[in-house]
């Protein structure tokens, strides 16, 4: 945060989101990629975590020249680097660039409801006029969170999801 924003600088919560104390900050930064192709104004999450990972989608990996590594949050040894931009200066990322694998946050009784465990995979179906079945959903599973299914824009948009869409998850 200090190399991008300048020294003693802190994030500022633009939005609060679903899991309790995480946020998206005002703070955005732009993204360089090994074509020389930029992605600007990407939103920061918070509170800082212990590593640098930058998740995008995959067109959006096609289209900086990325070979995006499909992995769970923080599984980042391995995966490819790049360089952030920011209003005070720059950092380079040795890896932490990665497409998330799509996701299910669940309380401990969430998951006894839906008789998972963390690490197992579930289904989600999602409804509509370009209805789709997304497998490989993997479970993780901590009494902080709530239930709250992560997959990523590509996915969404393949099939017109929308925040009435009705959507199922399947063990």
């Amino acid at each position: 945060v200090e190399a991008l924003f300048g020294k003693g600088h802190q994030l500022q919560v633009h939005k609060w989101l679903y899991q309790e104390g995480q946020f998206a900050a005002k703070e955005t930064v732009t993204l360089v990629g090994p074509r020389s192709r930029v992605i600007s104004n990407l939103r920061i999450l918070g509170p800082c975590r212990t590593l640098n990972q930058v998740e995008l989608a995959y067109t959006d990996g096609i289209a900086l020249g990325f070979d995006l590594p499909l992995r769970a949050s923080a599984n980042i040894k391995g995966t490819p680097g790049g360089m952030l931009m920011g209003p005070a200066g720059f950092f380079e990322m040795p890896d932490g660039i990665i497409r998330a694998l799509r996701h299910v946050h669940m309380h401990p009784a969430d998951a006894d409801y839906y008789g998972v465990k963390a690490g197992d995979k579930m289904r989600l179906k999602i409804g509509g006029p370009c209805a789709i079945s997304l497998d490989e959903l993997l479970v993780r599973v901590d009494p902080l969170f709530k239930l709250e299914v992560h997959i990523d824009t590509d996915e969404g948009n393949a099939c017109g999801l929308k925040p009435d869409t009705f959507c199922e998850l399947i063990k």
